[in-house]
């Protein structure tokens, strides 16, 4: 959790820094790029999501050899994976931007902000990696301690870079400290203290064993997340017809994508705790203490929705200053959406905790058809309908966010409590001698 919220943390530095630097247009090309990007990174990262389910598995059942061959192997894919998106990226940047009917001024800042962040994202994919891992494997001190370097690089990176370089100088600062971070990452699986002991003697051959596992449990959340962002590219879509569309999409990037991270990001750490402590628990044969171990990160995510929520309730106007959000459209926009966010985030952290718990048990294709229902039928769906009957307005956009992460949370929690994850079977073949 302490990790996720100084990750969130970074992520308003940027944009505050480039509200002051840019203007709000720089904020809503680093809100739209985002999106974007997280559609490729989210699917390419899904074998982390089979990494953790097989790591914390075989941690455990006191496996260790096999979690570290899992890890090998997940690290040899995700360079991989990392030097296709960077080349098809840069390619496909300018389309993407169109797709999502980004305003002129805005694709100007976001274009070469995107293509960065894509050619960059060998470094990105190496920490969230890293840190799956890790935790996974029990260990949650080492990604807090990639987390706050990372973001304590990335302040000073672009302490130095916005002014020099505007929107475009946050994505170099990104790119260079992921980069530097992982690779201490890195060098520390070789360490023997490690709870991941990476050693000369290891198959360094890629194994399509552990690698076909590794998209068997982790594609379905692949997946997943690419339809949740596509279902968000869609949102910036509804919200580029709208009358003021370049304020809508700052008062978005700035509400949604960075103030409601004080909420998501926290949630996702407890996501990520909640699937380590499912899946290890299960592979030592205690399913109900896996079953508790999910409703305790439940209650403590709704407790930290509920005080963040009341900052958007009741001081929306300062939380938008620090962005120097002062036009009088993007201003209105942000606090009218804040105020829908201040709901809609005590449904998510429930959600990301049940999906947690079915994902680190092995249950991913669960929470893809959940996503799919909930993030891109219900949400898009009721604004197709509005647009096409009265025309759309910014408040529909912001109910149907509330109403797809309320359906999200109810069938998450509805699944996991029907408990057909206890019997989901993990497990690869021994090592060849």
């Amino acid at each position: 959790m302490l990790q996720n919220v100084i990750a969130g943390l970074q992520g308003i530095i940027d944009h505050a820094m480039v509200g002051h630097f840019v203007g709000f247009t720089g904020n809503a090309a680093i809100g739209v790029s985002w999106q974007v990007l997280l559609v490729v990174i989210v699917f390419i990262s899904s074998l982390f999501t089979g990494m953790a389910v097989l790591v914390a598995r075989f941690v455990g059942a006191n496996e260790p050899d096999k979690v570290n061959r899992v890890v090998y192997q997940s690290f040899l894919t995700a360079a991989g994976l990392a030097i296709v998106m960077a080349a098809v990226g840069y390619a496909v940047a300018p389309g993407l931007l169109r797709l999502i009917n980004a305003s002129p001024e805005v694709q100007v800042e976001a274009l070469p902000f995107l293509r960065v962040m894509f050619l960059g994202g060998l470094g990105i994919m190496m920490f969230f990696m890293l840190s799956g891992a890790f935790r996974a494997a029990g260990d949650s001190r080492t990604p807090l301690k990639l987390g706050a370097g990372l973001t304590v690089l990335t302040v000073v990176f672009n302490i130095i870079l916005i002014p020099l370089f505007g929107t475009v100088g946050a994505a170099y600062g990104t790119v260079a400290s992921n980069l530097v971070v992982s690779v201490y990452g890195v060098w520390k699986l070789f360490t023997p203290d490690s709870v991941i002991h990476l050693h000369a003697g290891i198959d360094k051959k890629p194994d399509f064993t552990i690698i076909r596992s590794l998209f068997k449990f982790g594609l379905p959340t692949g997946i997943q997340g690419i339809a949740m962002n596509v279902g968000g590219v869609l949102m910036l879509r509804f919200i580029g017809s709208l009358e003021h569309s370049a304020a809508a999409q700052a008062a978005y990037a700035v509400g949604y994508t960075e103030l409601f991270s004080l909420i998501t990001w926290t949630s996702n750490g407890l996501m990520g705790a909640a699937a380590t402590i499912a899946g290890q628990n299960l592979g030592a044969g205690q399913s109900d203490r896996a079953a508790r171990g999910v409703s305790v990160a439940a209650r403590i995510g709704f407790g930290a929705a509920l005080v963040v929520g009341a900052l958007f309730v009741f001081v929306p106007d300062l939380l938008l200053g620090i962005f120097n959000m002062h036009d009088p459209f993007a201003a209105q926009l942000g606090g009218q959406l804040l105020k829908y966010l201040s709901v809609s985030g005590l449904f998510i952290t429930v959600a990301l905790s049940y999906t947690g718990g079915l994902q680190g048990t092995g249950d991913t294709r669960s929470p893809l058809f959940i996503s799919v229902i909930s993030q891109v039928i219900i949400p898009i769906g009721l604004c197709s309908y509005l647009q096409s009957t009265r025309g759309l307005h910014p408040e529909d956009i912001w109910l149907a966010i509330v109403l797809g992460h309320s359906t999200r949370a109810v069938l998450s929690f509805v699944r996991f409590r029907q408990g057909r994850w206890r019997t989901i079977r993990v497990d690869i073949e021994p090592a060849r001698p």
